[in-house]
């Protein structure tokens, strides 16, 4: 598994909530289980006392997207420095399980959880994520959806850094949004351009 792919941790805890439109999904400790996904082990370990941890590192994550889509990737890398540093990992060698074709091990770098609680061990795996996908391809490729009131994190793993909105939904969404108020500011400009010949006409010409 490529580090870089931890960085979905980070994202999944962001979405959790939604700011614009004042939603917060994350009010049970299943809710909590859930964002581990296949890290099954990690996930029996939340309790309770988590769920506002889990909120404060919410918090966090989301002011590193924030700053990052603003430009400030000095910023965004000092956040992430910050939590990287109160969040610590403990890489390690694996792929024991994982053969290739030939029955060898496909060895790969795993991040090892020693941490002391659920909230600790997942926002280690966030930041370490998010370090490895900020410095392989560049802070700007983390951003929030462009189509309001949405502002979702997402990664941009397009290939020309074109990525604007969290999903195809909201990229639709947007999309249709922009049509409609071309066509009204296109209908704006025909009604003054006739109301303009209009008065243009003197009472002799009528």
């Amino acid at each position: 598994m490529e580090l870089a792919h931890y960085s979905d941790f980070a994202v999944r805890l962001v979405n959790t909530e939604e700011p614009a439109r004042g939603k917060d999904s994350l009010a049970s400790v299943e809710v909590v289980r859930d964002l581990f996904g296949e890290a099954s082990q990690m996930a029996r370990r939340v309790t309770d006392a988590d769920l506002p941890r889990f909120r404060a590192v919410r918090t966090r994550l989301r002011a590193v997207f924030t700053l990052a889509d603003e430009g400030d990737h000095t910023g965004a890398v000092d956040l992430l420095n910050s939590l990287l540093l109160e969040f610590p990992v403990s890489p390690q060698i694996s792929g024991h399980d994982i053969l290739d074709e030939n029955g060898r091990p496909r060895w790969h770098m795993h991040l090892a959880d020693h941490s002391s609680n659920a909230t600790t061990g997942y926002a280690a795996i966030c930041a370490m994520g998010l370090a490895f996908h900020l410095t392989e391809f560049g802070a700007d490729r983390l951003g929030l959806c462009q189509a309001p009131p949405c502002r979702n994190a997402y990664l941009d793993t397009s290939t020309n850094r074109s990525r604007r909105y969290c999903s195809d939904r909201c990229a639709t969404r947007a999309n249709v949004a922009a049509y409609r108020a071309r066509k009204r500011l296109e209908a704006d400009r025909t009604g003054l351009t006739a109301e303009s010949s209009q008065e243009s006409v003197t009472p002799g010409d009528r």
